[in-house]
């Protein structure tokens, strides 16, 4: 274990040579023909320099070396972007290169030799990837995204006070740097009230942590074809919009408009405030009322139009209409309601197993390409992309939920067709949900509670080229009062039954005060939990607690705090705690609600689990946060559509929720009141 936890220093320091001291006291012994052609003249010097004060020494074997000319054709100090196709094409050869080094011995090799030659964040994703899908190395902790490339996530002005705490003030004695609460934009700017969701730390590494256990391309299929990656995709999203919609109304703000005319000035401005580090350029803004422009970049290998764009868009509508696309050998496939979304997820993504990508396009990714070279289209400026066009940044940025709310319109366009839910596909014979109550620890009866949080992040591996040591970052964050449900179930069937337990939270009315038709009030139905009971005849009380949601991950988790919550060593547990990084950040389960408070609609059902069932051992503990990121090389753990029983227009009769309702589903009206001049710093 220890020569695969050597893989992990290697994320250490992205742009410091890979001579240069690694983790506690650590160097790599490189063999001189992998040093670069600027420190190998010098390479002797250099080594002992650097490995004089060294604790512990790991040798790197000299291999025989493949192919890096693609992986090396981006350069060091461009920004990466896994929405443009070529990048994708090199980050797919470069994880084919890691994936098929026969021993982690050989691995360490060429990545020690890539890590100085390929661009960091290239060289980031593509060994991630590949130490999350290798059958060797799938024990191992990938550190936190926002620890190695902290200019992603942070104010760039908080750079110059860490880097002079961390050189005058010994390790013992630094004081966390406080990053400002909303330093992007002023009130004047309605969308900056959002400010605490959009620029989430949390929040934006689940949207990258997400790419990582789905990437887009690589040559062994499977690494891409994961069961239900389509849907997935689709439902990840919806829920994310769902969410942000909520966060909204938590603001005085109405639902988010879709981005459905391409031609059409962007309203929304957003200038980031942040720098890269590794391309030494600040993050480009977008200005008020920027128009997309036909795009010309010779270095990216784009030449697409808008019209591009709207052809796509159209031959996509036009599949869904007649129900069926048309794959690469010309067969038709149908987009019935089992595998329809799948296969329309994996269309609208453009992943490398669309059934035709020369039809249908790359509509999701290219969306993203176009907003964020929207300032610079022919590269005229030598300007690089916006946050739009970075999965760890893109979700910083207002438009990023107009186009989703788009692309989720696409989805939609699709559920409406189906057949809504019977009956008998929404009831379970013999059991009914009695009570339901939701209680915030000290509080009252549903009622829940939010306030401000501060936390230290440790920020010390991403500080290349300033002295060792920790250096924390203190951000605020929105977070919740824990509570938990308790659920009052009759089973009066005589038998012991089991069932899934189906938790959804939605706003009791619209934007305008006016009670909900369920057709749209189910498009902001978000989902908290979902978890399997065992009901024994007659009155069953379930308690479950807020921290168990199978849609989140703790703190521990979301930061790669790596020693705390973790299991046994050697233990299957700890085989799965890797994967366990994708996930809904914890704190951020609950909208900010109100301060006179916010009234919202708790939904229950318990369906029955023989529809639901999936035959399949979930050892470890990676099936907890399954909602949005399935389980690590298994089934999604749920036969259901995802979003069941809202991702289908109501039956006829049922235009109210209250009408939707079987006696195995229940509504309590809970209220979310915001405490805004709480802040709490948390313990760590």
């Amino acid at each position: 274990m220890a020569t695969k936890k050597n893989l992990l220093l290697l994320f250490d320091r992205p742009t410091e040579p890979v001579f240069m001291e690694k983790g506690n006291k650590t160097v790599f012994d490189v063999p001189d023909k992998f040093l670069t052609d600027r420190y190998r003249p010098i390479g002797n010097e250099v080594q002992s320099r650097f490995g004089e004060s060294a604790e512990q020494r790991i040798p790197v074997r000299d291999i025989s070396l493949p192919d890096l000319r693609i992986p090396m054709s981006l350069g060091r100090d461009e920004q990466f972007s896994l929405f443009i196709p070529r990048h994708r094409r090199i980050a797919g050869r470069l994880i084919d290169i890691f994936m098929g080094m026969r021993t982690v011995d050989d691995l360490m090799s060429i990545a020690v030799y890539a890590r100085d030659r390929v661009n960091p964040i290239l060289f980031n994703y593509a060994l991630s990837v590949a130490l999350l899908h290798r059958p060797d190395t799938k024990g191992v902790d990938l550190p936190s995204f926002a620890q190695t490339f902290p200019d992603k996530f942070i104010d760039s002005q908080v750079f110059r006070q860490m880097r002079e705490e961390a050189t005058v003030v010994p390790e013992g004695s630094r004081m966390p740097i406080v990053v400002p609460r909303d330093y992007t934009a002023s009130d004047l700017d309605p969308e900056h009230r959002l400010w605490y969701f959009r620029e989430d730390m949390g929040i934006n590494l689940h949207h990258w942590h997400w790419h990582l256990v789905y990437p887009f391309e690589a040559g062994d299929r499977r690494i891409v074809d994961k069961d239900r990656r389509g849907e997935l995709f689709y439902y990840m999203h919806e829920q994310i919009l769902a969410r942000y919609n909520m966060e909204r109304f938590s603001n005085n703000l109405a639902r988010v408009t879709r981005f459905n005319n391409f031609r059409e000035p962007i309203a929304e401005g957003y200038f980031p405030k942040m720098d890269s580090l590794v391309a030494s350029r600040a993050w480009p803004p977008r200005f008020d009322n920027t128009t997309l422009k036909d795009l010309n970049r010779e270095l990216d290998q784009i030449n697409l139009d808008i019209a591009d764009l709207e052809r796509w868009r159209d031959r996509i509508f036009e599949a869904i209409h007649q129900g069926f696309v048309v794959d690469s050998s010309g067969n038709r496939i149908q987009l019935d309601e089992n595998r329809g979304i799948d296969i329309l997820g994996n269309m609208l993504e453009a992943s490398i197993i669309s059934p035709n990508q020369s039809v249908y396009g790359d509509l999701h990714n290219l969306g993203h390409v176009f907003i964020s070279y929207s300032h610079d289209p022919d590269h005229r400026h030598l300007e690089s992309f916006g946050v739009m066009g970075d999965s760890a940044t893109a979700m910083r940025d207002p438009v990023f939920y107009r186009w989703h709310a788009y692309i989720n319109d696409i989805f939609e366009e699709h559920k409406t067709r189906l057949t809504p839910y019977t009956l008998p596909q929404l009831q379970y014979n013999g059991i009914s949900i009695a009570g339901v109550q939701v209680s915030s620890d000290g509080g009252r009866p549903n009622v829940l509670s939010t306030f401000w949080q501060q936390s230290d992040v440790d920020l010390s591996r991403g500080m290349d080229f300033v002295p060792r040591g920790n250096v924390f970052a203190r951000f605020t964050h929105l977070q919740h009062t824990p509570f938990t449900y308790t659920i009052n179930v009759n089973n009066a069937s005589g038998a012991q039954r089991f069932g899934t337990v189906r938790i959804f939270l939605g706003p009791k009315t619209d934007e305008r005060g006016q009670p909900w038709m369920l057709r749209d009030q189910r498009l902001m139905m978000v989902e908290l939990d979902k978890f399997i009971v065992q009901l024994n005849p007659g009155q069953n009380t379930i308690r479950r607690r807020s921290s168990e949601s199978s849609v989140t991950i703790p703190f521990e988790r979301v930061f790669r705090n790596l020693d705390a919550n973790r299991p046994a060593a050697g233990t299957a547990e700890e085989l799965e705690f890797n994967f366990c990084g994708c996930g809904w950040p914890e704190h951020m389960l609950i909208p900010k609600g109100l301060p006179e408070g916010m009234q919202c609609e708790l939904f229950v059902m318990v369906s029955n689990y023989e529809d639901d069932r999936v035959d399949q051992t979930l050892v470890g503990s990676c099936s907890d946060a399954a909602s949005y990121c399935g389980v690590r090389d298994r089934l999604y753990p749920d036969r259901r559509p995802m979003g069941y029983p809202f991702d289908r227009l109501p039956r006829q009769g049922a235009d109210r929720l209250v009408n939707f309702l079987t006696p195995n589903m229940s509504l309590v009206d809970v209220v979310i009141r915001h405490e805004p001049n709480k802040t709490v710093v948390r313990q760590q």
